[in-house]
């Protein structure tokens, strides 16, 4: 049986293995087996590694920024270059995704680069004064709306303001911080537990600008945000022992823009910052590689190179994931770095005249100091007007030399103590007293004030109209009640009815509840708010201060004390001792000595003189070598973000850092103008070189006369070459008049100013003067011939501008459009490009009209008013001082210029010099005179830096 069986299985398995149906189930079997085998693999194997490839690998393209290139003077001194530095990063890689996470690790973060003195930096403008207050950090007014129109969202600030009041403009820092704090939910920050944090304003600060910053661009994930540059060895390793918590966050290597010698080129050079929409637009005309996240150049040099020293760019090509990590790095293109800049300048040159113009302005102060008042008869003569001591005492508050805080602070030394002591009860007295005055219904007219009170009635008033509570421009100036007001024989508090009943007091600005509310109940509201609004008024506090210092309530010692309790003068034990034991008059010695010593600066002070500018030129080349302004800052805080309590000090400091003196203060350039009249008058043949002009000592061919500096005295006959010898104004006037005598023989101020403004424009004082940085347009004159010609009418320029004229008299006509660029190299210092000032024009005069200027310029140095000036100069210059008034009859100094060249036989460089109420142009030709005997090694730069005041010249000089 079993054989039968097994005889059957075996035909069975003969016909099912010659079956092709077997065969092929065989084969799908294997198929299947496999493929199964496969999949197992892929699947449950490397299923994990296959989704993640499969789900995030997406390609992406980074540029790669080139190194900026360096800026060099003439002698290859390094000017501005690159550090390389560390930078914490954070990328935003899903990490966190709810938003307390993020802010919980966010504040440690921030709590991390407090502890070690570093600063958040980013896109949200706003930030702290001195004081702690809050305010936009942005350098202009244009900034501030740019950055507003960012926060709202929007395209252009055009749409700031719109009719429905959702993007007004005039929200304050406060606001804008408040909004952000909600928006963000940092106001429902809380731990673990649940139980809320706390932080302070300046930790929330940091934590917005972070998270502001990365809103920017967070269409960009795979890139990572800078949050703070060059930080410390311990912020770095703090950071890494805390990587665990803080997600995202790298230390990343970089560099930062450093300037040597900053104070003395940051005009010149400017700095670097991100960059904004309308300049990335602009950029990209020229460039399309340009981002948002790009540092350019905002200012100077830096911006005008801009395209030259950003180099070009790379690119990296990459795999990221979702998160925007990088998986693979697939091609990289390097940059290439930028070229490097020489300019015109030379460096030792620019720091020794620096401090040559500090040093004349504080021998000019030094020598009008008096420890006294001043009465009517200081002011008859502007070169004469002292400075009485109570003014400097005063500046050191005014202009936040001394910080008003510290005097209040737990630590405050005794001598703080007893300032802020005296400024407490006197503060109470006069709210009072400003309270009873407004309120009271017989309140005293203006004039009958006392000093200090009419100061706090007029602070009122002013304050009230930029608050626009005082609608300015809808009061009738007919009036009698303006016109009252005008000539002070009315109270604030009767003018300020007025303003109500004729409805230029806007009430919609005090929140009065009613809008039926009567004139009494809206006057109310008009005192309570400006008494609460002086309470925390700084500038207020510093008015009050005015009339402590003036009755000697707060005297001089005390805040000279007070210089070595805040650290602004290194401690001298025997000075302190000698300042407590001594009276007034020796306080008035100390200070007059600090500031000869220049321990204490004109800058510091922000009196009259306080500025002061040079430029010296190349006469054959256009090529200028030094461009100074005094005072100035340090571009480093402003490089790649600006420091924004240090912007803001410079923003409040009344000696006007950021403004540069030499290009853009303009000025009448008084009789510094004289020698293109001298060109005009004999090209255009009204006298003769042998001709002579009465000078009687004053002029009255027109109404009102003018008068000769030397009046009552006389020149007598004098030709242009001693007319201009003795800058006298008969002869100039005299010229003008001339000029403006037509073909016919009529008298034609219009055509006498055609013919100035024609030779004006010869010189090149119609444009700009070429060189490569910002530079206020020129203003020629349009109106009296006469006064044109002595230097005063419309005529206003800058120094550089005059600096230009100068040049061109010094090489007898020729025109260059001056030049800051010496040559571009490549970082190779491979020669690119060697610049040469450009000649903008040559003019065509006569040898004998150069010959004739040439003489009187020397004449003026030889045997002019100057020539006691110039006595022992070592190189023989020719020159004109010229001294313009600010204001005729007023309190204002007279301000200082000076323009000339040397050698006289053959001229090399012009050297020009401007002192803003430097009191007599003697000033501006001592400090000139200083300049000369540096450049051609009479002295050297170590002797200059070891100097102390320089002597106000008590010459007089006649211009």
């Amino acid at each position: 049986m079993f054989n039968d069986f097994s005889e059957i299985l075996k035909e069975f398995l003969k016909k099912l293995l010659s079956s092709r149906l077997v065969i092929l189930s065989v084969v799908f079997v294997g198929l299947y087996a496999i493929l199964g085998m496969r999949l197992f693999k892929l699947q449950i194997i490397e299923g994990e590694q296959f989704q993640e490839n499969y789900m995030a690998k997406t390609e992406k393209k980074i540029s790669l920024t080139g190194t900026r290139g360096n800026i060099y003077d003439r002698n290859g001194n390094v000017l501005a270059y690159n550090k390389l530095s560390y930078n914490v990063t954070l990328q935003d890689n899903g990490d966190y995704k709810r938003s307390n996470d993020r802010n919980r690790m966010l504040l440690e973060l921030v709590r991390i680069l407090n502890r070690h003195g570093e600063s958040v930096e980013g896109d949200f403008s706003i930030g702290y004064d001195s004081s702690g207050e809050m305010i936009f950090t942005t350098t202009s007014e244009t900034a501030r709306r740019r950055f507003l129109s960012d926060y709202y969202g929007l395209k252009k600030t055009d749409e700031l303001d719109d009719a429905e009041g959702k993007y007004p403009s005039d929200v304050t820092a406060r606001e804008v911080f408040d909004d952000r704090v909600k928006y963000y939910g940092l106001d429902q920050l809380k731990d673990d537990n649940g139980a809320p944090i706390e932080f302070t304003d300046e930790e929330a600060l940091g934590i917005i600008n972070i998270r502001y910053t990365m809103g920017l661009t967070a269409y960009r994930k795979y890139e990572s945000t800078t949050i703070a540059s060059d930080v410390s060895k311990e912020t770095m390793t703090d950071i890494l022992e805390n990587s665990g918590n803080l997600k995202g966050v790298e230390i990343e290597e970089s560099t930062i823009r450093v300037y040597n010698d900053s104070v003395y080129f940051a005009p010149i050079i400017g700095y670097i910052g991100k960059v904004w929409d309308d300049e990335l637009e602009k950029l990209r005309e020229t460039n399309p590689d340009y981002e948002l996240t790009d540092l350019v150049g905002k200012t100077g040099i830096e911006a005008s190179m801009e395209t030259e020293l950003q180099g070009k760019k790379g690119s990296q090509t990459m795999y990221v994931d979702s998160m925007g990590r990088i998986l693979e790095v697939v091609k990289r293109t390097e940059p290439e770095a930028g070229h490097d800049i020489y300019l015109t300048l030379d460096r030792d040159l620019q720091i020794g005249v620096y401090h040559i113009l500090e040093q004349q302005l504080a021998g000019i102060i030094t020598d009008k100091l008096v420890n006294r008042d001043l009465d009517d008869n200081d002011y008859k003569k502007a070169a004469n007007i002292p400075i009485p001591v109570k003014d400097v005492y005063y500046q050191l508050i005014n202009n936040n030399v001394l910080d008003l805080s510290a005097f209040s602070a737990p630590e405050a030394s005794q001598t703080e103590k007893n300032i802020y002591a005296k400024y407490s009860q006197s503060r109470e007295q006069i709210l009072a007293q400003i309270r009873s005055e407004l309120t009271d219904g017989s309140a005293r007219k203006m004039v009958d004030l006392p000093e200090d009170m009419f100061a706090y009635m007029q602070y009122i008033y002013t304050l009230l109209s930029e608050r626009q509570i005082i609608k300015t421009d809808k009061i009738d100036q007919e009036s009698d009640t303006y016109k009252a007001w005008k000539d002070d024989s009315i109270s604030l508090r009767d003018y300020l009815y007025d303003g109500i009943a004729e409805s230029w007091i806007d009430t919609t600005k005090l929140k009065i509840e009613s809008r039926y509310s009567d004139a009494d109940s809206i006057y109310r509201t008009i005192v309570e708010y400006v008494l609460d609004d002086l309470q925390n008024d700084a500038a207020f506090t510093k008015k009050i201060f005015r009339y402590l210092v003036n009755n000697g309530t707060v005297s001089g010692k005390e805040l000279c004390l007070a210089l070595y309790d805040q650290n602004i003068l290194a401690y001298d034990e025997n000075e302190v001792r000698m300042l407590e034991a001594g009276g007034d008059e020796y306080a008035f010695q100390f200070i007059r000595k600090k500031i000869s010593d220049i321990e204490i600066t004109p800058a510091q002070l922000a009196l009259d003189p306080c500025s002061a500018s040079a430029v010296i030129t190349d006469v054959n080349t256009g090529e200028v070598r030094a461009l100074v302004t005094y005072p100035s800052y340090d571009n480093n805080k402003f490089s790649g973000t600006v420091d924004a309590e240090y912007y803001n000090k410079l923003n409040n400091d009344q000696s006007l850092p950021l403004f540069n003196n030499a290009t853009q203060a303009q000025k009448a350039p008084g009789s510094t103008f004289k020698p293109i009249i001298a060109v005009a008058a004999l090209e255009e043949g009204v006298i003769g070189l042998n001709d002579t002009v009465n000078c009687t000592g004053i002029y009255k061919e027109i109404s009102p006369a003018l008068r000769c500096w030397i009046y009552p005295g006389q020149h007598g006959p004098l030709d242009v070459v001693h007319g201009i010898q003795n800058s006298c104004n008969v002869f100039f006037s005299e010229m003008g008049h001339r000029l403006s005598m037509d073909e016919n023989g009529n008298y034609s101020p219009e055509f006498g100013i055609e013919k100035i403004r024609k030779y004006a424009s010869l010189f090149g004082l119609d444009e700009t003067s070429g060189i490569e940085i910002a530079e206020r347009e020129p203003q020629m004159t349009t109106e009296k011939p006469e006064a044109s010609s002595i230097g005063q009418g419309k005529n206003s320029y800058s120094n550089v501008q005059l600096s230009r004229y100068i040049t061109a008299v010094a090489n007898k006509g020729t025109v260059f459009k001056l030049s800051l660029l010496d040559k571009m190299t490549d970082s190779q210092e491979n020669l690119l490009e060697d610049f040469t000032p450009e000649v903008r024009s040559v003019i065509d005069v006569k040898d004998s009209t150069w010959n004739a200027v040439h003489t009187g310029m020397r004449r003026v140095i030889s045997d002019g008013s100057a020539r006691k000036i110039f006595s022992d100069l070592e190189v023989d210059i020719a020159g004109k001082t010229g001294t313009a008034e600010e204001i005729k009859n007023g309190h204002r100094i007279n301000h200082a210029f000076f323009v000339s060249f040397a050698p006289y036989q053959n001229p090399e460089i012009a050297v020009t010099v401007n002192i803003p109420y430097g009191y007599s142009s003697s000033n501006a030709a001592t400090a000139a005179k200083n300049i000369y005997r540096f450049y051609y090694g009479y002295t050297d730069l170590n002797y200059i830096l070891n100097n102390s005041a320089l002597n106000s010249s008590n010459v007089e000089i006649g211009d």
